[in-house]
């Protein structure tokens, strides 16, 4: 009689192995390998749209169930005054299910709604906080950009350019020559005199004018029109004749 041999070997160690000798699988790597890297975190936004869309879904379930709600309760009415006990308990059953599962899309709404308001007080936070951290990173480039020392050199840099251009003005505004040999005093004192002897002729000067004579206030008299001979009247007369 021969010996059926199995399909599968019955030492494990002749099982042939897959991986590089002495690497050990774990469920991570294994997980990993059959279903790839964990995707990355999605966007808030994208997030958001999601939860909404959702819940915009649950919302329009809970409208068809609080429908179904009323139309069980109608049909109960009917069987009840029909004396058709039976098929009205029947129509309460599927009310109160129905009944249960819009108290159960409520809970999902309620959550969805926390799940909402978490994720939008999240967004708010990490944008605060990236623009913290852009404004802290900013602050640090430009310390970094301009440091203590530097900033004290230049302040003495710019305080010795002053000093030297004060330097250059003075020397440029001293006299040289013949000028800076003139004794300031001995010039004012020279001026003095000259006013002095120009204010001594004005006064010995003799007075040559005479006063003026009074201007009378009262009424000018009116001096009479002087009479017109004969020959001007004639001339007067003849002058008209041609002017008609």
């Amino acid at each position: 009689m021969k010996t059926r041999l199995s399909p599968f070997p019955t030492n494990p160690q002749s099982v042939p192995h897959s991986h590089p000798r002495g690497e050990r699988i774990t469920g991570g790597k294994m997980l990993g390998r059959l279903f790839g890297k964990p995707k990355q975190e999605t966007n808030a936004l994208s997030t958001l749209d999601k939860l909404n869309e959702n819940l915009e879904m649950l919302e329009k379930k809970e409208k068809v169930l609080v429908k179904k709600v009323a139309a069980e309760v109608e049909k109960a009415k009917e069987f009840t005054k029909a004396k058709n006990k039976r098929a009205a308990i029947q129509c309460l059953k599927r009310k109160r299910l129905y009944e249960q599962q819009v108290e159960q899309l409520g809970n999902f709404q309620l959550r969805i709604h926390d799940q909402m308001i978490m994720l939008e007080g999240a967004k708010a936070t990490t944008e605060t906080v990236d623009v913290l951290r852009s404004g802290a990173a900013t602050m640090k480039a430009m310390q970094k950009a301009m440091n203590i020392d530097d900033v004290d050199k230049t302040m003495d840099e710019i305080n010795e350019q002053t000093e030297n251009m004060k330097q250059i003005q003075e020397a440029l505004s001293t006299p040289i020559g013949a000028v800076a040999d003139f004794d300031e005093d001995e010039l004012e004192a020279e001026l003095e005199e000259l006013e002095g002897a120009e204010l001594e002729e004005v006064l010995l000067q003799p007075a040559t004018t005479a006063p003026a004579a009074p201007v009378p206030s009262g009424p000018r008299p009116v001096r009479p029109a002087p009479k017109r001979t004969a020959e001007e009247d004639e001339l007067a007369a003849l002058q008209a004749e041609m002017a008609l």
